[in-house]
């Protein structure tokens, strides 16, 4: 799971746990705390291992992928959570702030699935999930980069999932809609309020709602799902 220290990415590894998965959670050194989150996780009940690097380079990603092998065994199961803001009108944006989001939301997509794409193959089993946004699909104000990359994440979930489908791995993607995580906290609270007013059901969605629909495509009653996108958005 990347992104694994983030709200969702929480959620996502506890509920991955609970179904008897052994779950490697991908880190930032730079920006996770991986010693207070594991001991977190630990006082919780969860066992997790933990693995560090930028997701958004290859080569970080290759020494991720070998030691979470090295640690758990093949890796059957993929979680592509990893995600940033870097919010700005077309005005204002700048090409470093279009490229951090790009790299680590859909390039990391593509680090990952390619490195556990032929192991998958070979074993003729394989999970992706890809975590998208209600953002990717209906656009939103002041995030063209972020928009640009969750919609990506949509066409590469489709695109992969024919690929994968003769030899037993599906491909899909979640995308959520505005969840109760410190990201979305930090919008301005005039901003959140108007956000909230538009979800029919009237609140933020919960991490675990997430988690939920991502722990759903990963097991056997799924395995008929492949290419999909599952919107857990509150009906918005």
């Amino acid at each position: 799971v990347t992104g694994a220290m983030g709200g969702i990415g929480t959620a996502v590894c506890q509920e991955l746990a609970k179904a008897g998965h052994k779950v490697v959670a991908a880190y930032h050194p730079e920006f996770d705390k991986p010693e207070e989150w594991l001991a977190e996780q630990k006082a919780a009940g969860f066992d997790f291992i933990a693995v560090g690097g930028d997701v958004g380079k290859l080569e970080d990603c290759q020494k991720m992928v070998a030691e979470a092998e090295a640690k758990a065994g093949p890796v059957d199961i993929l979680v592509n959570n990893a995600g940033i803001t870097r919010d700005a009108t077309m005005s204002r944006l700048s090409r470093d702030m279009w490229d951090a989001v790009m790299d680590t939301n859909l390039g990391s997509c593509f680090n990952l699935s390619k490195l556990v794409w032929e192991d998958m193959r070979a074993a003729k089993f394989g999970r992706i999930v890809n975590i998208g946004s209600i953002n990717g699909q209906a656009g939103q104000y002041g995030q063209v980069n972020y928009a640009a990359a969750k919609s990506g994440i949509h066409g590469f979930t489709k695109a992969l999932a024919q690929e994968g489908a003769r030899f037993g791995i599906t491909v899909n993607a979640v995308a959520p809609g505005y969840v109760d995580t410190d990201m979305v906290r930090a919008v301005p609270a005039d901003v959140l309020e108007k956000i909230v007013a538009r979800i029919p059901m009237g609140r933020l969605g919960r991490a675990a709602d997430i988690a939920r629909g991502v722990v759903f495509l990963t097991g056997d009653d799924a395995d008929f799902i492949t290419g999909s996108t599952l919107s857990i958005n509150g009906g918005q």
